[in-house]
């Protein structure tokens, strides 16, 4: 680390080791392989964050690509079921521990789920830089159908993103974003590398040939003058284009060295007390994206430059926190900085990848040379016994503390049909039949059980955010998060007695929205286990 950064880096890395990898979870799937699941502290607890995974990459890549690998694995795994529909790749798998399926989404208003240009650009850069590090294209091969779609996807999109977030999703959406649109340009390049790792070689051609269009493209639209702007249509802006780090740590080189070299200069002279700010909106900065900005410094006294505020930042202030990656470059903040201790800080081995052969050295330490992952077991069987998109007593004003009881009169309730919620889009697995638009909703249906026993029985239910639901006034179920599609919900055994053959069931629901996409609706189903999890 001295060798590569300093003796200042040397000590922010050492520093960013053992948290990066102590706010993760490793597991084992069927085969007892690893699978690697990052969690999201201090913003939304999500499970494997694709913008969590990408910056804390480097450490991974530089120290143990098993571990790159078992951390994409499940995203990849995700991906590939019949339970993912979008064109770009996901930006999480759920809340953690339980990674359920997506919970991060912007259906509303930028294009499907959250960070589409980013998550997808993020992925296919790790896939390449972890076959740089194997000598071969192996590990993607059973993930290659979804990978191209992604690749796909960039290319009609990515070099000019429409308004949507990226990983500084706290600065809001941002249109014709320029460090997204180097993003997408140089994952163009690696997807062009990973075809020829595999031996296509007019794929190759084709997207290392479009890439460089673009990014010939970007030099002209970006321009503004000594640096590149913020965004194409924003004259008198900057900042940091971390991204581009990747360029050069996978040697792709599309871009010419001379934006790195103007790049660098430009954030030498928006140096404040404790870093530079992340671009020209604001003083906060990110530690991860300083030290990749930083390390597409070609002399070493511009990358010590541009690091060392930070270190004087963990030396010298008060905040009695964890290391954190977004703080106040100005030091003004009296506050504590509002993300700390989490695995993104792994983004601080960067300079360890930049050196090809300390990379080759460390990477060549790992043994386990995991391949094989389990497949994807196929869906359970789910059977309606109480079927969704009924009709319900519902209201959206606070009822009294009674009304979950079977006597309660819900007579001035309105009547809908489920599901509740907003206008789902093209993609989503929810029918919305009755318009939902306010932070709560409560609901209250009467049904009979059928004649027969059902020893399979689970809910069946699509939800948004905090959900609770009674029977017979009975406190059931209380799941939280998102989900994509209507899942099934195990029924307690304290439950189950109010589901008897022929017995007469109230169910109430209360949902209380927060964002994302609006809906709810719960019914029952028999839910019959593939072979390979019954005994799970």
């Amino acid at each position: 680390l001295v060798k590569v950064g300093g003796a200042k880096y040397a000590e922010i890395a050492v520093l960013a080791y053992r948290q990066a990898f102590a706010a993760c979870g490793l597991a084992a799937d069927a085969k007892g392989l690893p699978m690697f699941f990052s969690k999201e502290i201090t913003s939304n607890d999500c499970i494997s964050t694709i913008d969590v995974i990408f910056p804390m990459s480097p450490i991974l890549l530089a120290l143990s690509p098993s571990l790159a690998k078992a951390s994409l694995v499940p995203v990849l795994i995700y991906s590939s079921s019949p339970r993912w529909r979008w064109p770009s790749a996901p930006h999480d798998l759920g809340t953690y521990p339980v990674a359920a399926g997506l919970q991060y989404r912007d259906d509303g208003g930028y294009g499907g789920p959250g960070m589409p240009v980013e998550s997808s650009a993020s992925v296919i850069l790790m896939c390449d830089a972890i076959a740089l590090a194997d000598g071969n294209a192996d590990f993607v091969a059973p993930w290659w159908p979804v990978l191209t779609r992604w690749a796909n996807y960039l290319e009609k999109v990515g070099y000019d993103p429409d308004k949507q977030v990226c990983t500084d999703d706290f600065m809001g959406p941002l249109a014709h974003n320029v460090n997204l649109s180097a993003k997408s340009i140089v994952a163009l390049a690696a997807y062009g590398d990973l075809c020829r790792r595999r031996g296509d070689e007019a794929g190759a051609r084709k997207y290392t040939a479009l890439a460089r269009t673009q990014a010939a493209q970007w030099l002209k639209a970006a321009d503004d003058g000594d640096h590149y702007r913020l965004a194409f249509d924003l004259p008198g802006t900057w900042s940091q284009k971390y991204n581009l780090v990747w360029d050069t740590l996978l040697g792709l080189n599309v871009f010419p060295a001379e934006v790195a070299r103007k790049e660098v200069a430009c954030y030498k002279t928006h140096i404040e007390r404790y870093g530079v700010p992340l671009d020209s909106r604001t003083k906060r900065t990110k530690s991860d994206w300083t030290l990749w900005s930083a390390a597409l410094a070609s002399d070493r006294a511009d990358f010590e430059a541009l690091i060392a505020p930070y270190y004087t930042y963990l030396d010298t202030t008060s905040h009695r926190v964890p290391m954190t990656d977004y703080y106040e470059a100005t030091g003004d903040s009296s506050e504590p900085p509002p993300f700390h201790a989490r695995p993104v800080i792994g983004a601080l081995f960067v300079k360890l990848m930049a050196d090809p052969e300390l990379w080759k050295k460390w990477a060549g330490r790992d043994r386990l040379k995991p391949t094989g992952w389990a497949p994807v077991p196929p869906p359970p069987q789910i059977t309606p016994v109480i079927p969704l998109e009924q009709e319900w007593r519902y209201t959206t004003e606070q009822p009294k503390d009674d009304w979950t009881q079977p006597g309660f009169d819900d007579s001035s309730w309105k009547t809908g049909r489920a599901g509740f919620g907003v206008t789902p889009n093209e993609h989503s697995l929810f029918a919305r039949h009755t318009e939902w638009n306010t932070k709560d909703i409560w609901l209250r249906r009467e049904f009979v059980m059928p004649e027969k026993e059902h020893p399979d029985l689970q809910f069946l239910i699509y939800h948004n955010a905090n959900t609770e639901v009674y029977l017979n006034g009975v406190r059931a179920i209380a799941p939280g998060g998102y989900v994509s599609a209507p899942v099934p919900v195990e029924i307690p055994e304290w439950v189950r007695r109010e589901l008897k053959p022929g017995a007469k069931v109230k169910m109430a629901v209360h949902c209380k929205w927060w964002w994302g996409l609006q809906g709810v609706d719960v019914g029952l189903a028999d839910v019959i286990l593939p072979p390979e999890l019954q005994n799970q």
